[in-house]
């Protein structure tokens, strides 16, 4: 079995992807929002953490998190907010038929892929370049032209604080601009 080493930082801000199980296209769906919403704001008021930024898409997510001083334990705020989410959603969700004898020894359901990946955010540059791809990620997978039309991101919050103009990230204008930068 692998042995991952996780960077745990008490107060770091970290990068997180996380993933649904076989990339399955539910998050968007309003009970999937509202059930996810209500699984942060409980894991929060247990073990309070601050949300930076985000953006939600239909088979996975993206985030940054900057936890309290002394504290370093974001698997155990994942662990709460995947089980507590899983918990609501799961009659819609769970498929037994995607049931593999790994995630029945481990007592999964088929809604999460079980890991995540991890970022601890080094300085400024490096925070302002993860809440770019943040933001841009629904225009790179092509969900939407432009970045203020994807309504599942703190990109609008960061237009109404004047972080970014209400244009940042453009329209990608043809299939040739695969990367979503121009030439």
């Amino acid at each position: 079995m692998s042995n991952y080493r996780r960077a745990q930082v008490h107060g770091g801000t970290y990068f997180f992807t996380i993933v649904t199980h076989q990339r399955r296209p539910l998050l968007t769906s309003p009970e999937s929002r509202t059930a996810l919403r209500a699984a942060i704001e409980e894991t929060r008021l247990q073990h309070p953490f601050q949300i930076d930024t985000w953006v939600l898409l239909p088979d996975h997510l993206h985030t940054i998190w900057t936890l309290p001083d002394g504290d370093a334990d974001y698997p155990k705020r994942w662990g709460l907010i995947k089980a507590l989410f899983t918990k609501q959603v799961k009659s819609k969700y769970h498929d037994p038929l995607r049931m593999n004898d790994s995630k029945q020894r481990k007592r999964e359901s088929t809604v999460w892929q079980r890991r995540y990946w991890e970022h601890q955010i080094r300085d400024d540059a490096d925070f302002q370049r993860h809440v770019d791809y943040i933001h841009y990620n629904p225009v790179k997978h092509r969900l939407v032209k432009s970045v203020r039309d994807w309504p599942h991101s703190t990109f609008h919050n960061f237009v109404e604080r004047g972080v970014y103009l209400p244009a940042w990230g453009g329209v990608v204008e043809n299939e040739t601009d695969k990367d979503g930068f121009g030439e």
